[in-house]
């Protein structure tokens, strides 16, 4: 989509309105939330993850994500020597219905669950030309489709490939931390889903969330640590393959 000057002066007023409407809060939001008195992340033990879908299922269901496209998805990566050789990686249907029985005896398997990294340096909000990507002061990276002109840019950016255009409204969307949850204390759906406790939420302003014991017992990892981006989503037992 070409984007032009007038474009830009006519939508970087109404851009700035949501801004000021996210800092107020949302509708949704229980009445003693406090914005900035959080700061969301999210754990992934993969030495617990069995592949089995529930996290896909239960945020396409959550959030009525298009089929075909995944807010989180779950991949199977196979190793022999990463060394060596790549590794081989597959998620049929983002894992929606887990997976079929891997028949290589050689090597080991392991799974991998992604999502948005709710980056605190995000390239999608830094390329969005009329800030409709843009980060909440809790700490996650959220779309307003009022003011999404679905150029793309956002997608392209993310080096994670968390993005999609949504092809009912055309507008950008990802992995919100199921934001209209956690703002009324719950979890997010892919963490209530969980049979087996993959996924945790993660509050890193509580001084007593676990996450910070964690943190300092385990050799955790974010996915490209290189590209700098403050990914806020960390994993346990990451395989050295994994990419």
């Amino acid at each position: 989509m070409k984007i032009t000057r007038r474009h830009l002066l006519v939508l970087m007023p109404a851009a700035a309105v949501a801004w000021k409407f996210v800092l107020a809060g949302t509708p949704e939001a229980s009445p003693n939330y406090q914005l900035t008195e959080h700061w969301w992340a999210m754990l992934m033990d993969l030495t617990k993850c069995i592949g089995c879908g529930s996290c896909v299922r239960a945020c396409a269901q959550e959030n009525d994500v298009p089929d075909g496209y995944y807010r989180t998805w779950v991949e199977r990566y196979h190793v022999t020597d990463w060394k060596i050789e790549r590794p081989q990686v597959e998620s049929p249907d983002g894992a929606k219905q887990g997976f079929p029985a891997n028949e290589l005896s050689d090597g080991k398997n392991f799974f991998v669950p992604k999502l948005c990294n709710h980056c605190a340096d995000s390239p999608c909000t830094q390329v969005c030309p009329v800030g409709a990507t843009f980060i909440s002061p809790d700490g996650v990276v959220l779309v307003d489709k009022n003011y999404c002109l679905g150029c793309r840019y956002c997608v392209q950016a993310c080096p994670y490939g968390c993005r999609f255009i949504n092809p009912k409204t055309m507008t950008a969307e990802k992995c919100t931390l199921c934001y209209h949850r956690i703002t009324k204390g719950l979890t997010t759906a892919c963490c209530e889903a969980c049979p087996t406790g993959t996924r945790q939420l993660a509050d890193l302003k509580n001084p007593k969330d676990p996450i910070h014991e964690f943190l300092k017992t385990h050799s955790v990892q974010i996915l490209k640590p290189h590209m700098a981006t403050g990914a806020k989503v960390f994993y346990n037992g990451m395989d050295g393959s994994v990419r």
